[in-house]
This record gives C-alpha cells, sequence and structure tokens, in this order.
C-alpha cells in the first residue's frame, strides 16, 4: 500500500514554510545567492534577504564572501545522535531548573561538534536582567565554557584534527591558537570548571562543569550564564560546588538509564 501524502495543517505559515524550505535547499544543495532563493521560493528579493538574516542569526546558515549563503553549522550532520541528544536533554531539564531554583541564572547544557559547541537546553531564570536562552544555538567551541570542558577532555592528537589547518583554508582568522588553547585546557582540567568572562558574547559571564558517561568521558557540558555586572567572583565556588552536584546527579540519572 502506497504511503499516504502529507496532510498540509489546516492554518499554514507561510513565512515559517518558506524558511523552511530555505534551510532545506541550503542542506541538501550546498548554497544559493539571494536572488536564487528568491526565485525558488517565489518571494520577492527583500523577503529572501530577511529569510537568510534569520537563518542566519540562529545558526542554520553562513553567508561567505561571495555573498552566497550556506549551510550552517546546525544542519551539519552532528556526531551525537539524535537518540543520544534527546536523552540528554530530556534527564538534565529537571537538573537544570534545580540549578535555576539554587542560583535564579539562566542554565544551559551544551554538547560539541566538532569545532562547534550546541546549546540543547536552556532555561533561564526569573530576573528582569538575566541571559535569554540560547538553545538550539550555535558558537565556536573554544568561545563558550562547555565548548571549552569539552575540548579539554581530548587527547592532543583529537585537538589537531579538530582545528586542522585544512579545516580553516577560508576563513584562517577563525582558527584559535593551539598552544595559547593548550594551556587553557590543562589548567580547565586540573579545575574541573571553566569560567567564561565575555568570549562568546559582550556583557555575558558563564560558569560551567562536564557531564560525564560512566566511563568518564564528557558528554556535554553543564552551565550557568548572567549578565558580567551580576558576576561576583567570590560567589565562584558556591557556583562550582551547585553545577558539579548537578552534574553528579545527572550522571546517575543517564548510568539508571542506560
Amino acid at each position: 500500500m502506497d504511503k499516504p501524502l502529507k496532510t498540509p495543517p489546516p492554518y499554514p505559515i507561510a513565512s515559517v514554510d518558506h524558511a523552511l524550505r530555505a534551510a532545506t535547499i541550503l542542506q541538501m544543495e550546498g548554497g544559493a545567492t539571494v536572488a536564487q532563493l528568491a526565485e525558488r521560493l517565489g518571494v520577492a528579493r527583500s523577503t529572501a534577504h530577511r529569510i537568510l538574516a534569520m537563518l542566519v542569526y540562529r545558526d542554520f546558515a553562513v553567508r561567505g564572501e561571495d555573498r552566497v549563503y550556506r549551510a550552517g553549522p546546525v544542519l551539519e550532520l552532528a556526531a551525537h545522535s539524535q537518540s543520544l541528544v534527546s536523552r540528554l536533554r530530556a534527564a538534565a531539564l529537571p537538573h537544570l531548573h534545580r540549578v535555576v531554583d539554587l542560583v535564579d541564572e539562566t542554565a544551559n547544557l551544551i554538547v560539541r561538534t566538532g569545532d562547534t559547541a550546541r546549546f540543547i537546553a536552556s532555561v533561564e531564570c526569573r530576573q528582569a536582567l538575566r541571559v535569554g536562552s540560547r538553545e538550539g544555538m550555535v558558537f565556536p567551541a573554544h568561545r563558550t565554557t562547555a565548548g571549552l570542558l569539552l575540548l579539554a577532555d581530548l587527547t592532543d592528537e583529537e585537538l589537531e584534527e579538530v582545528y586542522a589547518p585544512g579545516r580553516y583554508r577560508d576563513r584562517p582568522a577563525d582558527r584559535p591558537d593551539l598552544v595559547r588553547l593548550r594551556t587553557e585546557l590543562r589548567r580547565m582540567r586540573r579545575n574541573g570548571f571553566a569560567v567564561n568572562r565575555e568570549r562568546s558574547e559582550r556583557g555575558l559571564v558563564a560558569v560551567g562543569v562536564p557531564v560525564r558517561d560512566r566511563d568518564g568521558t564528557a558528554l556535554a557540558g553543564l552551565s550557568v550564564s548572567m549578565p558580567s555586572v551580576r558576576y561576583d567572583p567570590h560567589r565562584l565556588q558556591a557556583l562550582v560546588k551547585t553545577l558539579q552536584a548537578s552534574a553528579d546527579a545527572l550522571e546517575q540519572d543517564l548510568s539508571h538509564q542506560d
């Protein structure tokens, strides 16, 4: 029996449909200009430009110097299986809420995919001035708290592979200084936590710890993010203790699932 055709939703949203179709085109066909995408979607160039701008903001697309838009990190194949990410997120959410209740700052769970860090869960705090949810967004791994912690779990050979010069042939300025990075990662391995002061975003400070599997391999990073004006270095030890307790509890939950 033939598979039934998809039934369109009763209240279709054209802008969402256009964005999803644009993302699919970039992922499957390699890239497109504003004019090409406008023609494919049957929309004005100004509309296509707005769609692409939002896809770039959410890391579904990147814009090259040749003005061609290509698939961004979110659309790249992840090293983590979908089932693992889903399981991590579901198990972590209660612990993220617990962290927010204790410290009243936004809590996040992040995984690493190559040289990028992907936020797979965020729970915002209740304060008026707060760091918003980054769920679904992708940042360079070496510029995020959790990304650094996950990089610290790699051997020197694995780190060299992640940041192989050939991968940065078209964007050499994005490749970090590996000598300096290794020094930072060694310090983080000794400390067991990381502090990010405005490396990923201006006005933001984050503190994080790794979440490990039963073999000790770092699966994810658990962090809290806050406006830099509210960060107090004297609270660092208490923040790390709270995060570590939540990471330990999450690890126990994951172990029981296994």
